[in-house]
């Protein structure tokens, strides 16, 4: 199928922005949280330490709510932009969670301010009171963006005539076939993200020799929250793919590179398609079939299935499959990483500070920044083929 030549640059300058955008989005939803834990145990236990944490901690927090907000409003510009097209048949739907997403926005940034500039004005309480509705507005954002995300994939709400929008359900537009899991799947990894990172923030003070409290409490209160979610996020990630292979057999075939439909399908680690067939993967039998059906007789629609003027080619499979990859291998090292603190921690009720837990938890934070991208490239680039018909070009008036 020949594609106008606007659209593949448009593409790009997309994902570029969408790629620096969503690495902010833990910060805002998740990251307040953890500000917010250290001034609870600060009030609550007279500890001036946390409160410390808590006040340096919200004003990176701020610095990274203005960062994404200008990012965000180069996002709303090129949806209109890029994507006329789509807005201009569409807008009256897709533009719906945006809306949403605005106004929590406002409501995030009033409450930023509030929280702020509110350290020496405000009594303990009444000021930890008055940032609660940061994280809360965060999550609201950033579940808004989701529902437009899952949108994309399972259209909803939209009443159709001679091919125009004559009807608009809202709360169905929102509440779409791929929002719940979606939306989860998104806050747990936020969570994992900020905590992790922080963690490996403290992790390197650790390791050069800043062995004080501060430094102790400032990995152990972010290492906890990342370590509690990740064993969730593994269950629900799992959940996630099923739901893919119901209604999205397009991508569920990109993700397992799998050619042709089947069953007994292998799990295949690694490898890539060259002309049609899997190359230098390491197959683990009758896996993909037993996860997806849990019956290694379970039947996989492949990529044969679909159309072939719009089925999508071995490099952009490739690219999702590991992409794939690459996000459940490193959710699986951070799970490790967690067990480990666990364990240290039922044992001595405290954080481990070997050398090499240190090392390990400054690698983790980096490694769930890649883990975020590479869950957004197989979300993203894994889009079923329909979604042309629906997505205009930038050529489209």
């Amino acid at each position: 199928m020949d594609e106008p030549m606007q659209l593949l640059p448009a593409r790009e300058q997309m994902a570029f922005t969408l790629g620096f955008h969503i690495i902010l989005v833990p910060f805002g939803m998740a990251f307040t949280v953890l500000m917010l834990i250290a001034e609870y145990r600060g009030i609550r236990r007279g500890d001036d330490v946390a409160l410390l944490l808590a006040r340096r901690w919200s004003q990176v927090a701020a610095v990274l709510f203005a960062v994404g907000a200008v990012s965000g409003t180069v996002l709303s510009f090129e949806l209109g932009l890029l994507w006329p097209g789509l807005m201009g048949r569409f807008g009256a739907a897709y533009g719906i969670p945006f809306a949403v997403e605005g106004l929590f926005f406002f409501l995030e940034a009033t409450f930023v301010a509030i929280y702020i500039y509110g350290w020496d004005r405000l009594r303990g309480w009444t000021h930890f009171w008055s940032g609660v509705p940061v994280p809360l507005a965060g999550i609201g954002g950033t579940c808004s963006v989701v529902a437009a995300n899952g949108w994309m994939n399972e259209p909803a709400g939209v009443v159709l005539r001679s091919e125009q929008v004559v009807a608009v359900h809202p709360l169905q537009v929102l509440f779409n076939g791929a929002f719940w899991f979606e939306a989860l799947h998104m806050l747990l990894a936020g969570y994992m993200v900020a905590g992790f990172v922080v963690a490996g923030v403290y992790a390197v003070g650790l390791l050069r020799g800043r062995r004080d409290r501060y430094h102790r409490l400032g990995l152990t209160i972010p290492f906890t929250v990342a370590a509690a979610v990740t064993p969730l996020q593994i269950v629900v990630g799992d959940v996630a793919a099923r739901e893919v292979f119901h209604r999205e057999p397009a991508k569920f075939a990109a993700i397992e590179l799998l050619p042709r439909t089947d069953d007994h399908v292998p799990e295949v680690l690694g490898g890539v398609l060259v002309d049609g067939q899997q190359r230098y993967g390491l197959p683990v039998p009758s896996a993909a079939s037993l996860l997806a059906g849990f019956s290694p007789s379970t039947v996989i629609r492949g990529l044969d299935t679909v159309p072939v003027d719009v089925r999508p080619r071995d490099d952009l499979v490739s690219m999702v499959h590991l992409s794939f990859d690459v996000m459940v291998g490193i959710g699986f090292l951070l799970l490790a990483l967690s067990l480990w603190f666990a364990v240290s921690w039922w044992r001595r009720r405290s954080s481990p500070v070997s050398r090499w837990f240190l090392r390990l938890t400054a690698i983790a934070g980096v490694l769930t920044v890649i883990a975020l991208e590479a869950g957004w490239v197989t979300t993203e680039v894994g889009g079923n083929p329909g979604r042309s018909s629906v997505c205009s070009s930038p050529a489209t008036r």
